[in-house]
């Protein structure tokens, strides 16, 4: 099961991600996947937003995970420089918590990955629109998906 929006702005991005917010739970995990320039960090930007998150959210390229506090506890990860030595990092200690995970460039550590999840793909039209494909991994986000897209 996929679902696909198109977002014609950077707006458009994070409203999206207001509305998963709302149905946020503990133990969330979003998976983000797209090349550079894609939206993913918009996509952050707006989930934080919604969850009352005053901070200036940036890509974690260099420290890996930022924690953020809001409503509820946000885990931004960026795995794009780990490859494939995630098993030595311990994301089950961040997914496993009172917390929403959103994980950048997710793809490059599959494995690593909770069986339960739900990943999202930007794909580039052009300058401003985005096609973002929405696939759910388990009951809980395919519930998730079809009550908000």
């Amino acid at each position: 099961m996929e679902f696909k929006i198109i977002t014609k702005n950077e707006e458009e991005t994070m409203m999206i991600a207001e509305n998963l917010e709302t149905e946020k739970f503990a133990g969330m995990v979003i998976c983000l996947e797209g090349e550079l320039g894609s939206g993913k960090t918009v996509f952050v930007q707006g989930f934080a937003r919604a969850m009352a998150i005053d901070e200036t959210i940036t890509s974690p390229t260099f420290t890996l995970v930022k924690e953020y506090s809001g409503e509820m506890t946000l885990f931004h990860m960026d795995v794009y420089r780990l490859k494939e030595e995630c098993q030595t990092v311990g994301f089950d200690d961040y997914f496993n918590k009172n917390a929403v995970s959103i994980i950048e460039w997710a793809d490059l550590i599959c494995e690593c990955l909770p069986e339960e999840r739900l990943e999202i793909e930007f794909r580039i039209i052009d300058e401003n629109t985005r096609v973002l494909i929405f696939k759910p991994f388990g009951k809980v986000y395919e519930d998730l998906c079809s009550a908000v897209l």
